[in-house]
């Protein structure tokens, strides 16, 4: 699965049917609704929404079928949203980036460390591994998450499940995670 594909609307005429679209496809709402034609809804390629990945795409169809089926009631939230390049050694992410979060105003620090030379690492002979998180000064919120290292495309799961659900750098500490394991290192990285 590669990042996306272009839309093939060409042939739907969509101009024909008063639906604005862009090169990257139709223009929707926070509802994947076409705010130029309301009857039209579009997810995925097709939509000029969110990131052009596969679980993206299932994300939305999911959101657009239930506002289509029962009038707009969902609105997507992107928040916390993981993806992952699966090179050797992977690298994922999840929520903000460092100039995300400075576009936005927040005030957050930076936590980084090089974990090659971490128990999880060595034992594996992982020489290329780190990550950094964003956490925000005054809520203690978990705001972005960046992993590169062995396993990392599963890692970064845990950190956008914390970042959809608000969690604090208190609340990822807490739990007694397996050992040795990449999860056990993640109370170290807010």
């Amino acid at each position: 699965h590669a990042a996306g594909r272009k839309p093939q609307l060409e042939a739907l005429h969509l101009a024909a049917a008063d639906v604005d679209a862009t090169p990257r496809g139709v223009t929707v709402n926070e509802f994947l609704q076409s705010p130029s034609n309301p009857r039209v809804y579009a997810a995925g390629d097709a939509a000029n929404s969110g990131a052009a990945l596969t679980p993206m795409a299932g994300y939305q169809g999911r959101v657009a079928a239930a506002n289509l089926l029962h009038g707009n009631h969902e609105q997507v939230n992107y928040a916390g949203f993981a993806s992952s390049v699966f090179t050797i050694p992977p690298l994922a992410a999840a929520g903000l980036t460092e100039q995300a979060a400075r576009e936005r105003g927040l005030d957050f620090e930076v936590h980084y460390a090089d974990t090659a030379g971490w128990y999880s690492s060595r034992r594996i002979a992982e020489d290329c591994s780190a990550y950094k998180t964003l956490i925000e000064r005054t809520t203690g919120r978990l705001l972005g998450a960046h992993i590169l290292g062995v396993a990392a495309e599963e890692h970064i799961n845990l950190f956008a499940l914390a970042i959809r659900h608000g969690l604090t750098a208190d609340d990822i500490k807490a739990p007694l995670y397996a050992y040795p394991s990449h999860g056990s290192d993640t109370q170290y990285m807010v």
